[in-house]
């Protein structure tokens, strides 16, 4: 069997996304979206339990062995992983996701011009929604290192785990991770007002409680920052809406109409060739939008996302079209990752 670093080393080399490593199940890797087995022995308990006494201090054990879940990153051959430990059927099973230790420009990962003028942004609320392991985290580290590197600002990130690393530049960055600089999404949300920022990056909004901090924060003259696990600009003002009772709903509302800047829905798709491409559709809070959120007419925002296009709105379908016009993605593939319109605005696979 390979040693612990030669797993990392090997998702490095290969350019993995993704390492699992499972006791009872071979070791795998995810490469360009389809999961590859590495060898043919199993991960054996022993070798589990050496290989977290190497990576794991005092604190994080007692917190993994109380909660039977820890979330974390590393720095292994100068890329960062965001390590996830869990129990399955009794045994210890591991998940890393690889953060490249560099920030990629916006250029690399297909920034649209509405995208980079985001970043200009003082105030307000912008999100960038998907599913899971669909460059959430990317699109906002780049974000906040585009501010960085323009701007003088006090910028605050609130993430569970850190993932990149980003330094002083124009700006001062505080980065603060959930479990370790404080104990929740909510609670560090609860003092950040009082820490003088102008930029909040907040890793997940993940209940009632940080949504309505993050709107609070939005709507007295700070830019925020976040993410949520929609598929669909419509969605995410949906979701957000749902997530309150019914006699806080009209004021949700009337904060999300005024503060929220832009929702940024993306999914990565196979490239011609091996790799991945995010297909980006954007929204951009305008007069017409401002008002149908205002209304709660959310079925009708994929309309003036599609009649919008000249204002740098795009939907889903019309950014995998360009995809393929443009021969990143193969015209088949496309099919797969385009809007289905019998399914309320899911995606499918």
């Amino acid at each position: 069997m390979l040693s612990f670093q030669d797993y990392f080393k090997a998702a490095v080399e290969k350019d993995a996304s993704d390492l699992h490593l499972v006791v009872g199940n071979k070791p795998a890797l995810r490469v360009d979206g389809e999961l590859l087995f590495i060898g043919e022995e199993v991960v054996d308990e022993k070798f589990m339990e050496a290989s977290l006494i190497s990576i794991l201090d005092a604190n994080r054990t007692k917190l993994f062995n109380t909660n039977r879940e820890l979330d974390f990153s590393i720095e292994v051959f100068n890329d960062r992983f965001r390590i996830n430990l869990h129990f399955q059927s009794g045994k210890i099973g591991l998940a890393a996701r690889r953060i490249k230790a560099q920030v990629p420009g916006p250029s690399e990962i297909g920034f649209t011009d509405a995208m980079i003028k985001m970043t200009n942004l003082k105030d307000g609320l912008i999100l960038v929604t998907g599913p899971s392991g669909s460059g959430k985290s990317t699109t906002l580290a780049t974000m906040i290192s585009m501010i960085n590197e323009a701007r003088n600002s006090h910028i605050i990130t609130i993430e569970d785990p850190i993932e990149y690393i980003f330094q002083d530049k124009k700006s001062v960055v505080e980065q603060r991770e959930v479990g370790y600089d404080t104990l929740s999404f909510a609670n560090a949300l609860k003092y950040v007002l009082r820490q003088d920022p102008n930029v909040i990056m907040i890793g997940e909004m993940r209940d009632p409680e940080t949504i309505e901090a993050a709107l609070t924060a939005a709507e007295t003259g700070h830019l925020v920052l976040s993410t949520l696990h929609t598929s669909s600009a419509p969605d995410t003002v949906a979701r957000i809406v749902d997530s309150f009772p019914a006699h806080r709903k009209q004021q949700v509302l009337v904060q999300l109409s005024l503060t929220l800047r832009a929702v940024v829905s993306q999914q990565l798709i196979p490239k011609t060739g091996g790799g991945l491409v995010a297909a980006r559709e954007v929204m951009i809070n305008n007069p017409a939008v401002s008002n149908l959120i205002l209304e709660n007419k959310v079925n009708q925002l994929a309309t003036v996302i599609k009649t919008n296009y000249q204002l740098g709105m795009i939907d889903m379908e019309k950014s995998v079209e360009r995809l393929v016009a443009e021969g990143v993605i193969d015209e088949r593939v496309a099919e797969r990752y385009k809007r289905n319109t019998e399914t309320k605005g899911t995606y499918y696979k």
